[in-house]
């Protein structure tokens, strides 16, 4: 370690200001007391659970929190030498632009649904670095291959929406490096992103900071990504930082309770057994879903992207299917597309009745027994209802007879039962939580409807390791008890071999390997299906031509 790093957090807390019931001032304190350094070159990771501190402390130092609401009780931040929390707004301005970067966990939502990835990625080469508009375009065709994406000149004109969870992630890296920042902020930058493009990513922001001598705060639930990318990691919980070291000697030795039990915690068990005579809940296929691609000043047809192309579905009652497979690849377009959220072709049968025919008003009261949780929990929850309300809202849709104290007490049933605590989370708002807070909060909402069909779209993507072991639990809970079907998305294959009765593996819209997630995982057969389970495991994915990228 430099004796002087590049970051010194000094004795930092971390206070929220909100309106009691009376209407007075009350300040909860989420940091409390914290410090750290950081060395020019090296990888500090904060971990911990949800709610924790991790993602404030990280707002903290580019001075994002939402003052004055947020406020710093005590402290200093120290970026080579100099206090960032006295600095005025224009010299933050020019951190954020040359000194600091960082990527968020959610980047739907951290990118502007309005511009093309070109202006996006433009506007920070231009003010930052006054690059000229073919300049710009230039280094942002540079930095989108750098990170993964396949064809990036068929990208620039694209719009958020229209890319997948992962490339957007890897839009928002490509953002963060294009002005090689001396301090990169990490917070859950590979969430969104199936095992091969993580370890695709996690080796490119290894190999810039080696090159740049660029130092790294790492945000992670993810314990195996801190084994493989940092040099030293902070434990943090209530606000706290219990424990602090290496990485090596603090998961080959952990001193604190809260430690040991964060490294115990992993999704563990197999899926329910399904019945002999289980009917089936839903039969498809095979579904095309085909996006047009539109060129020229009449935006006439050229083509068409062939996001779902051939695939047949079936799941019985009580049981899993996983879907598994590179962002992308086609994944959550099918289980939009099985609940009639997009248009597809194909034949799509739910609980005996043929669906693919039906107009939306025909649709909607057999919606009840169809459900999503979407990959998103913060864009997916309306930021200007309650959580009581964001729950209630399908109940007041499903069920008009239902009065406003059964469905606030339906709403809080639900919340427990995802375990969050009711009586103190029913009258808050989605932006007053943690990203796994949130996620269970849809969850929550999704069940609260008793539904036959569940789509699960990543729904422990945003979780720890200990949130999302109770949620799989709880998950396989809920499904033991209602005989739920599950639809279970997902690129993190610890989760999807805990879950999972079958597993369809998917790549460029069709279905490349299907079978029971006992023979997908011991006895995989096709090379695509191997290069997944070989980067999930952290072995060497030698061989693959490629197939990495998008």
């Amino acid at each position: 370690m430099l004796t002087s790093p590049l970051l010194s957090v000094q004795d930092l807390s971390v206070a929220f200001r909100s309106r009691g019931e009376r209407g007075e001032t009350v300040e909860t304190t989420v940091v409390d007391r914290i410090s750290f350094d950081l060395a020019a070159g090296e990888t500090l990771a904060l971990v911990g659970e949800s709610g924790s501190g991790k993602s404030v402390t990280a707002l903290s130092i580019p001075r994002l929190l939402p003052y004055p609401a947020a406020h710093h009780p005590s402290g200093r931040i120290l970026l080579k030498g100099r206090d960032l929390l006295a600095a005025s707004d224009d010299e933050m301005r020019r951190v954020r632009g040359d000194d600091v970067s960082m990527v968020f966990q959610e980047p739907m939502t951290s990118l502007n649904p309005l511009h093309t990835i070109e202006s996006q990625i433009g506007e920070t080469l231009e003010l930052h670095r006054g690059l000229r508009r073919h300049e710009a375009r230039a280094r942002t065709l540079e930095l989108l291959n750098l990170v993964g994406i396949r064809e990036p000149e068929s990208r620039l004109g694209a719009y958020p929406h229209q890319l997948s969870g992962g490339q957007r992630q890897r839009v928002m890296i490509a953002m963060a490096l294009a002005n090689e920042p001396e301090l990169f902020i990490a917070d859950e930058p590979t969430t969104a992103l199936d095992v091969t493009v993580q370890a695709q990513i996690l080796a490119l922001l290894a190999e810039l900071k080696a090159r740049s001598n660029m130092a790294m705060l790492f945000i992670t639930h993810d314990l195996g990504i801190v084994r493989k990318v940092a040099d030293r990691v902070c434990v943090m919980t209530k606000g706290r930082i219990v424990e602090t070291g290496p990485v090596a000697e603090v998961f080959a030795d952990p001193q604190h309770e809260y430690t040991k039990r964060l490294l115990a915690a992993e999704p563990a068990g197999r899926a329910n057994p399904v019945a002999p005579d289980a009917p089936q809940v839903v039969e498809a296929g095979p579904i095309k879903v085909h996006f047009p691609i539109r060129r020229g000043f009449l935006r006439k047809i050229v083509g068409h992207v062939k996001a779902v192309d051939g695939v047949s579905v079936s799941v019985r009652e009580g049981e899993t299917l996983g879907i598994v497979g590179e962002s992308g690849s086609g994944k959550t377009t099918l289980g939009l597309a099985l609940l009639r959220l997009t248009r597809s072709d194909g034949p799509i049968v739910v609980l005996g009745r043929r669906l693919d025919g039906l107009a939306e008003k025909a649709l909607r009261p057999l919606r009840r027994d169809m459900q999503i949780v979407f990959q998103d929990p913060y864009g997916s929850l309306s930021p200007r209802l309650s959580v009581a309300e964001i729950v209630e809202e399908g109940l007041a849709v499903q069920n008009r007879s239902l009065g406003a104290d059964e469905r606030r007490e339906a709403a809080a049933r639900a919340l427990a039962d995802v375990g969050l605590d009711p009586a103190t989370m029913l009258d808050r708002y989605p932006h007053e939580f943690s990203g796994g807070q949130r996620q269970r909060i849809a969850i929550a909402r999704a069940m609260a409807l008793g539904p036959r069909l569940v789509v699960l779209d990543e729904p422990t993507s945003a979780l720890d390791q200990s949130v999302q072991a109770q949620i799989v639990a709880l998950l396989r809970r809920l499904q033991a008890e209602r005989k739920l079907a599950y639809l279970f998305i997902s690129h993190d294959l610890k989760v999807v071999r805990a879950l999972s009765n079958r597993v369809l593996v998917m790549q460029d819209g069709k279905v490349v390997e299907e079978g029971s997630a006992d023979d997908i995982f011991e006895r995989p057969e096709q090379a695509y299906t191997k290069a997944l389970i070989a980067a999930a495991m952290g072995l060497e994915a030698a061989g693959t031509n490629g197939a990495v990228r998008e």
